[in-house]
């Protein structure tokens, strides 16, 4: 496979986990306290990178075939997920995803929590908070890059380009202090869905022996099949929507082009790191 495409699918894929994880820090750093935010963050970190030096080794000594089985299927069962909600969202089956009322709601539960210290974190809250969205944000990036990388004996470019998508977010939110919610991240996660499903057809074949015309080129009809089916299930299930009397979704759909968030009501939340959204 070009490099470029490699390069591309997991700089965007790790770019939505970085916003989001980008989300909760700040608004546990800017509610409550930054010291123990950034401990938290930094706790998170140490255990990823324990991860990356646990999983990458002992990913290399697997054979390339059953590799991309295993990777394949992985890859197409995970874009699978994200396709389906990103469908039902354009859909307007599902609320857009939004990461400014992700905020608001954040925020209000972080200001409604009590505090406490332990140990050598004077925040618990915040410490807690920041530990799990980095943690949970991070493990998915770490996903992506190494199965990625592994699939194109290439982790270093996945690496690369995870690492300058989560630099790039984290830059953008110190500089605005704010949640990055004008980012298309409905969109984002429509086009990184129908990368993921994509190539995990494409290596679970190849791992299961199958031989694509073309070979790496194949991923050329691959891709814009599984979008125009991904769209064709959108045209569906809006007329489906259209269809039913009486019905009263949540969300208004937008299209996967659309960029404009949805405003969401500052009600508050329990507190952590919220994953169901995605």
């Amino acid at each position: 496979m070009n490099a470029l495409p490699l390069a591309a699918t997991v700089f965007v894929a790790c770019a939505v986990e970085a916003v989001e994880a980008l989300t909760i820090v700040l608004a546990a750093g800017l509610t409550r306290e930054w010291r123990s935010t950034l401990q938290g963050m930094a706790a998170a970190l140490a255990v990823l990178t324990v991860v990356v030096a646990v999983t990458g080794p002992a990913l290399a000594l697997v054979p390339l075939e059953p590799l991309r089985l295993i990777v394949g299927a992985l890859l197409a069962v995970f874009g699978l997920q994200w396709l389906r909600k990103a469908i039902l969202r354009a859909s307007g089956h599902k609320e857009l995803h939004d990461e400014g009322g992700i905020y608001v709601r954040q925020v209000a539960a972080a200001r409604a929590a009590a505090g406490g210290r332990r140990g050598l974190v004077s925040d618990w809250y915040a410490f807690t908070l920041s530990f799990k969205g980095v943690l949970l944000e991070g493990l998915e990036v770490v996903f992506i890059a190494i199965t990625f990388g592994a699939s194109q004996q290439d982790v270093g470019l996945a690496a690369l380009s995870a690492v300058a998508a989560v630099i790039l977010v984290a830059a953008v939110g110190v500089a605005v202090h704010a949640p990055l919610s004008r980012v298309p991240e409905n969109s984002m996660k429509f086009a990184v869905g129908v990368m993921l499903t994509s190539f995990g057809v494409f290596w679970g074949a190849e791992g299961a022996g199958a031989s694509w015309p073309g070979n790496d080129a194949a991923l050329l009809v691959i891709v814009p099949l599984t979008a125009l089916a991904a769209l064709a299930y959108v045209r569906l299930l809006r007329r489906g929507r259209a269809a039913a009397p009486g019905d009263t979704a949540p969300a208004t759909a937008a299209a996967p082009g659309d960029a404009a968030p949805q405003t969401a009501a500052p009600a508050a939340a329990q507190p952590g790191p919220e994953r169901g959204a995605r």
